[in-house]
């Protein structure tokens, strides 16, 4: 990084830079698109056609976003940093969606304008606003580790994630996972002389946690409950039986202990192929033998057999509609002439690289020096 870009601070927990301006001394934050999490493309942008063109949707720290009115004739764009309303006091967000895609947005996430009270924005935040909203979060980090050793003295069962102030400085709301219930009307008493705020305690699972602290997975991309998930759904060990996969809880486990998201993503595709693989549960028949099933490649639904029951080191290939034929053929008395089909290969498409070749081959190979060549130096030598 060069020294025009020390003084930036990157604060990715709500999408913004924050640079001192050397003139006046005064925090100057600008909105960062590409440190929004789950952030949203606008693909109508651009579109003034709508129905709802006064609601926008602000973000503020981590996955906590909200949809708001603005009833004043101010102008507002996407990249303001907003003072709004609310439940005691009032809050700074980002605003992060305008324009037609907000209502796409809310049908999206289950909102009903006509049923829901949106709070307002009040106005575009003043400099004082940003400084003071800078003092607050500056303090959640210390907060959080002394309301975790609290807790823990306390004896409660449960873990402090994340604390994240209100934009006024006045209120905190403290996210914390717990397997059970917790009573901690007395952690939130003690909290309160501690802080000197207001205190909301917010329960989360071990997936919002995940969402909130980010990270990368396995896959070396960015985490997808911090990338884009915004409702988790229920994940159980038949979508990796349906896929095929080991049953290994340390492979299928995602960085907050429980099942990967992405156990979901393909179980459609994979339960359609099911339905039209046919279930084996006898060898197929034929004159020279029983064939036994030994692989199934469930996207091709392509399932491989072989004479012996217990190698596989000769498979041979047979499409789903041609094993659901001859399971017909077996049960009406008809036994196939062969498995071995004069045309189709006796090994499966997919094979290992393990062992093919070794990694040595990336280094360079050392010259040989030639019998011949020592032979003509140690004549020399004797001559001389």
């Amino acid at each position: 990084m060069d020294g025009t870009n020390e003084s930036i601070k990157y604060d990715c927990f709500r999408g913004c830079t924050v640079e001192e301006n050397p003139e006046t001394g005064e925090s100057v934050c600008t909105y960062r698109e590409g440190c929004c999490k789950l952030k949203d493309y606008n693909w109508q942008r651009g579109d003034v056609q709508g129905t709802r063109l006064n609601l926008y949707e602000v973000r503020f720290k981590n996955t906590r976003k909200a949809i708001f009115r603005n009833d004043t004739a101010q102008s507002v764009r996407v990249g303001d940093m907003v003072i709004v309303e609310a439940a005691n006091g009032q809050d700074l967000g980002i605003v992060t969606l305008e324009g037609p895609i907000v209502e796409r947005q809310m049908k999206c996430k289950g909102i009903d304008p006509a049923q829901t009270e949106f709070r307002k924005i009040i106005r575009k935040a003043r400099q004082n606003d940003v400084e003071k909203w800078l003092e607050a979060i500056a303090r959640e980090h210390e907060t959080m580790i002394k309301s975790r050793r609290i807790a823990a003295e306390m004896g409660l069962d449960m873990k402090i994630g994340d604390v994240e102030f209100q934009g006024d400085g006045s209120k905190a709301i403290f996210y914390y996972i717990a397997d059970g219930r917790v009573d901690f009307r007395q952690l939130i008493k003690v909290f309160a002389e501690e802080f000197r705020i207001r205190i909301e305690m917010k329960q989360i699972g071990a997936r919002q946690e995940a969402g909130l602290i980010g990270g990368l997975g396995v896959c070396g991309r960015e985490l997808c409950c911090a990338n884009y998930i915004t409702s988790f759904q229920s994940i159980s060990t038949s979508a990796a039986r349906c896929q095929d996969l080991s049953l290994n809880p340390q492979k299928l486990a995602g960085q907050c202990g429980k099942l990967k998201c992405c156990l979901n993503y393909e179980v459609a595709a994979y339960m359609d192929a099911h339905s039209r693989i046919p279930r084996v549960s006898e060898p197929l028949e034929f004159e020279d033998g029983l064939a036994y099933l030994r692989k199934t490649d469930i996207l091709s639904e392509t399932m491989y057999f072989s004479y012996d029951k217990t190698s596989d080191a000769d498979l041979f290939p047979l499409s789903a509609a041609d094993v659901r034929e001859i399971i017909q053929m077996n049960r009406n008395g008809i036994k196939p002439e062969t498995l071995k089909a004069p045309d189709s290969p006796s090994s499966p498409e997919f094979v290992t690289s393990v062992g093919d070749e070794s990694i040595s081959r990336f280094d360079t190979p050392r010259r040989k020096r030639s019998h011949s060549n020592r032979h003509s130096r140690q004549q020399k030598k004797k001559s001389e």
